[in-house]
């Protein structure tokens, strides 16, 4: 890390140390993070910078992602794609597994829940780093499982990859993501678990919407809801609702607002029938598919902006829904406003997202679009907007 940066980052170390709930103690920080009291001192007092491993254990510690203690956070982005060849071979050796060691099952469990966690919370850095050993670990796991544990290993590996697709997709690596889509689609049947597969079919729109095959995307949401299961208890509940709140989102960008507007209506039946929350990795309720409804607006065009702004008058995403989608909602929201014409209104929204997932919305397109946009038409406001439009690289 540079020198010139250890005081900020010291400063920011202290802060969250001192907002986290519960209150942290520099020797509780020390502790949880595997280092000395006398190093946290001496970071939070700006006296000594700190190597990338140490800051990922403190943010861990903290609860918080990386690129929210560093002032370069273009230090983050570089991580992360210099973390991507490793990824690659990881997935070109899916089926050749090295000799090394393989954790016991609930270890395994553990650590696949970790990065189902950071990749709700937009905290890319930390899968970037584990998930190339964690998939190569999985893939010796799946080779040697016995009878009993092959199913559940596997549905492991499909989440694990699910983790990495994350990283793939938000980062640009369309090539990596789409392979790792296709490991999932390769992987789930030997888990003989339609919600997986369902899972899966929700992951791999991923590529439709990356080729712009909004129409194709739309009949493979359809295929998969046709093979789930009934929705009779809350986790087949939520893997329909899930399917119909992407297909409606689907449906807007191919141009079929019909489409989009009934498969929205049953997302909003089934969101009514279950509590809000996290289901076979994904979040699904009525919070989950309001923040569609904004999303469909958004696909359908200027036109639908009024739906929009419906949504975001009378209600905001609570604070424990996953930091990935409610930053989504403000990107979403933002672009309704840029349209709308409300341009100091749609900057506000792209800082409310950065600050809920930095990294979510530093490599968003949407955002680098909009904060161009917004540049072009606020020349006079230099400083703030200049400085954000930088930090996501906007044209």
């Amino acid at each position: 890390m540079p020198p010139t940066t250890a005081a900020q980052v010291g400063q920011r170390i202290a802060y969250y140390r001192r907002v986290a709930r519960p209150r942290m103690t520099q020797q509780q920080l020390a502790t949880a993070a595997f280092v000395s009291l006398g190093t946290i001192r001496k970071v939070e007092r700006g006296e000594r910078g700190v190597s990338d491993d140490t800051l990922d254990n403190i943010a861990a510690a903290l609860g918080v992602d990386p690129s929210r203690l560093v002032a370069d956070r273009e230090h983050v982005s570089t991580r992360i794609r210099d973390a991507l060849p490793a990824l690659s071979v990881a997935i070109a050796t899916y089926d050749l597994p090295d000799d090394g060691p393989v954790r016991p099952l609930p270890e395994l469990r553990t650590a696949v829940a970790q990065a189902t966690a950071w990749r709700l919370s937009a905290q890319y850095l930390q899968i970037a780093r584990t998930i190339p050993d964690l998939l190569g670990e999985l893939a010796r796991a799946v080779a040697a499982a016995p009878p009993a544990d092959a199913q559940e290993v596997v549905r492991l590996l499909v989440t694990a990859y699910r983790s990495a697709d994350a990283v793939a997709y938000k980062y640009g690596a369309r090539d990596l993501s789409a392979r790792l889509i296709e490991l999932m689609r390769w992987a789930a049947p030997t888990a003989q678990d339609p919600l997986l597969t369902a899972t899966v079919g929700y992951v791999r729109t991923e590529t439709f919407f990356a080729a712009r095959a909004h129409a194709a995307g739309l009949r493979a949401l359809e295929q998969t809801l046709d093979a789930c299961p009934a929705p009779t208890d809350p986790q087949t509940i939520a893997a329909r609702g899930a399917l119909h709140m992407r297909a409606a989102v689907i449906a807007g960008r191919a141009g079929q607002g019909n489409a989009a507007d009934e498969h929205l209506n049953e997302a909003h039946l089934l969101g009514d029938r279950v509590r809000e929350g996290i289901y076979q990795g994904t979040a699904f309720g009525p919070d989950s598919v309001r923040i569609h409804e904004v999303s469909v607006a958004v696909s359908l065009g200027d036109d639908h902006v009024g739906r929009a702004f419906d949504v975001a008058r009378e209600w905001a995403p609570p604070a424990d829904m996953p930091a990935e989608r409610r930053s989504g909602f403000y990107v979403e929201l933002a672009r309704a406003q840029l349209w709308g014409g409300m341009a100091d209104d749609a900057f506000e929204s792209l800082k409310v997202a950065r600050r809920i997932a930095p990294q979510h919305t530093r490599e968003h397109p949407w955002v680098r679009e909009d904060a161009a946009t917004l540049r072009r038409l606020k020349r006079a406001d230099a400083d703030s907007l200049t400085n954000f439009a930088e930090w996501c690289h906007a044209d």
